[in-house]
């Protein structure tokens, strides 16, 4: 599948795996067949190298221990494919970010199409959990954050970074990926968070994950998972107001009043 017009989301680190890994067969079968019935795409890591394209998972096959998914275009990927001892697969569902790895991999034809099949993946990461109700950042009216950075031979200067989307328990950030480095356990204080028709607020909060997303045009971001530290119930109850405020807006205007 190409991976023009699409977006890429690639996990660079992450803090803690072994809370979010399952092992269970019969729940990573589910999430496996969830996949495939929603037609998820899937971006798929080569072993060596940065390599990587877009697939989807097809089918499970030999009950349910067996999973087939598409081929690429591109022959030399294929090619490098077939060759490969593993591959990595990131997807999401359900805004929940997936990682899982491929082997024994071989080559089939799958009703009338090049593609390749796979053992059931042994093990899955699910990379954030839904505590909280998450808000999708409005567009019209952006979110933003300025993260104040310390740097020891240098004056401190901030970031003002455009937020994805907030809860209570924290925020997703997209952020330059260079100049600065976000690695999970790093943590931010006095970070200056505006809420449009609220203000602004202190907050403290430490990363949790990061990603680097390959937008359409081909820009790359990171995309940093944070976390609030010792948010204060003056704090928490502004943000959940400005949740509730943006839902009801947007129920609003689907309803046309």
């Amino acid at each position: 599948m190409s991976t023009e017009n699409n977006t890429r989301v690639d996990l660079l680190r992450s803090d803690d795996f072994s809370q979010y890994m399952l092992k269970s067969p019969r729940e990573i079968a589910q999430i496996v067949r969830t996949l495939i019935e929603r037609r998820s795409l899937v971006t798929t890591y080569l072993a060596a190298g940065n390599q990587s394209f877009l697939t989807a998972l097809l089918a499970t096959t030999d009950g349910d221990t067996r999973v087939v998914f598409d081929a690429s275009k591109e022959d030399d990927i294929n090619r490098r494919i077939a060759a490969t001892d593993e591959l990595v697969c990131a997807t999401q569902l359900d805004g929940i970010k997936i990682q899982f790895p491929l082997d024994d991999i071989e080559e089939v034809t799958y009703e009338g199409r090049d593609a390749f099949r796979a053992s059931m993946p042994e093990r899955l990461l699910r990379l954030q959990r839904r505590e909280y109700y998450r808000l999708v950042a409005p567009i019209t009216h952006a979110l933003i954050c300025a993260i104040p950075i310390e740097r020891p031979d240098a004056e401190p200067f901030n970031i003002e970074a455009r937020v994805l989307d907030i809860s209570a328990g924290g925020m997703a950030v997209v952020v330059p990926p260079e100049d600065v480095e976000f690695s999970p356990g790093m943590e931010f204080d006095n970070c200056r968070l505006t809420l449009p028709d609220f203000g602004p607020v202190s907050v403290r909060m430490r990363v949790r994950n990061v990603f680097r997303i390959t937008n359409r045009n081909g820009v790359e971001v990171l995309r940093t998972g944070c976390e609030f530290i010792d948010l204060s119930n003056s704090v928490n109850n502004l943000i959940q107001r400005y949740i509730f405020k943006v839902e009801r807006d947007r129920n609003a205007r689907e309803r046309g009043l």
